[in-house]
């Protein structure tokens, strides 16, 4: 299913929501929804490295030596090999348990950090997806308020560099609890 992105004006930036194949939509970043050995998995991460190539797995091997795991609710940065991007951000999302164990701060973590990065990187648009919705059974609608008011707060801070963020999302489930999560926080939007 592809339809024409939902774009959100939030001063003087944007948030869109895009349903599609996040490794196809360009942009300077893209979040990765990595698992915490950094090692390639299935899902998003697994289409990326398909996408990416080998270059990113390279580049994950080397800060693997140095850092060993990557701990939910943060992220790392590599080059994004052959995608239509500059860099790849791998954010680790939080296994979902019932909401009670820090999953809503971890997942805000892994927002979060995606922003940070890609500021620090210089990127001025970045493309993120449902992070931790997959095999790690974060609930959808659960997720998509916790992912969209937390990359919202970041665009209306004056020192953020990024321009535009648009959650890539696969399938119609996902673009709808986006949605619904964007009209809850932002109002509705034609």
């Amino acid at each position: 299913m592809s339809r024409d992105p939902l774009v959100i004006t939030i001063g003087e930036r944007t948030l869109a929501l895009q349903s599609g194949d996040i490794t196809k939509v360009p942009a300077n970043a893209i979040g990765n929804a990595a698992n915490s050995a950094l090692r390639g998995g299935g899902g998003v991460d697994g289409a990326i490295h398909r996408a990416g190539g080998p270059a990113i797995m390279r580049e994950l091997d080397a800060i693997r030596e140095r850092i060993g795991k990557c701990t939910p609710g943060d992220a790392v940065a590599t080059g994004a090999g052959d995608l239509p991007a500059r860099w790849v951000l791998h954010a680790v999302g939080p296994i979902y348990r019932d909401g009670r164990h820090g999953e809503p701060e971890a997942l805000a973590s892994c927002f979060r950090r995606c922003m940070e990065l890609a500021g620090e990187l210089g990127a001025r648009s970045l493309t993120l997806p449902a992070i931790s919705t997959g095999v790690y059974g974060y609930p959808l609608d659960a997720a998509a308020d916790v992912a969209v008011r937390t990359v919202v707060e970041i665009l209306k801070a004056p020192e953020t560099r990024l321009r535009r963020v648009t959650f890539v999302l696969f399938g119609k489930a996902p673009f709808e609890a986006f949605q619904r999560a964007s009209n809850r926080l932002l109002g509705p939007t034609p």
